[in-house]
């Protein structure tokens, strides 16, 4: 079967390990416990989908169609044993293994040169600001989990976010500070030379 690993696709797994459930019920669930910060369910219908996909690869299960009281019929879905092992082996590889990742941030850094140092300082400047923000936020939620008691094994996801934003805003500041400096510039002028060394092109 083709594995088709992605955080909805974990959560999903993960969910249905502690029980059989529908796919509104996943949602909520994922909102409530406050996982949609690192899985995107703002459109339901991506977890149908996603659901979909696991039942096609043999991974999720119809279990049965309910319906409650004045609601429309909802589809049950449950593990599979291959499921079951599907959810432990993406588990155990997506914390072992770095996944090969295209961030848009990086991409981006690849081709600043095609801004101005001065707007390119702007935009990262910007970017600082908001960065900031949210480490406040990051802050502000682990110390409310703290305070409700919340073990620290249901926050770790928010201690690593923390961790990487706060590095990304140190790289972020030391960036805007070379450029205001002048210790990281460019021109047209200098970027063509650079093109033609590096790529064999006439200047």
């Amino acid at each position: 079967m083709a594995e088709r690993r992605s955080p909805l696709a974990i959560a999903i797994l993960s969910l249905l390990a502690e029980e059989p459930m529908h796919a509104y019920g996943m949602q909520q669930k994922i909102k409530g416990r406050r996982k949609d910060e690192v899985v995107n369910v703002a459109q339901r219908n991506s977890v149908y989908q996603a659901i979909e996909r696991l039942v096609r690869d043999g991974y999720v299960q119809v279990r049965h169609t309910a319906r409650d009281s004045g609601r429309p019929e909802r589809t049950v879905y449950e593990l599979t044993d291959s499921g079951r092992q599907t959810q432990m082996a993406w588990l155990r590889s997506m914390l072992a293994t770095p996944a090969r990742e295209f961030p848009e941030f990086r991409a981006a850094l690849a081709f600043v040169a095609t801004l101005d140092p001065d707007d390119a300082r702007e935009q990262l400047e910007n970017r600082a600001r908001i960065l900031q923000d949210r480490l406040g936020q990051y802050a502000d939620d682990l110390k409310r989990g703290q305070e409700m008691g919340l073990p620290r094994l249901f926050a770790v996801e928010d201690e690593y976010a923390q961790a990487v934003t706060t590095a990304e805003l140190t790289f972020v500041r030391t960036l805007i500070k070379d450029l205001a400096d002048g210790e990281l510039t460019w021109n047209p002028e200098w970027l063509a030379e650079i093109v033609a060394k590096f790529e064999g092109s006439p200047a």
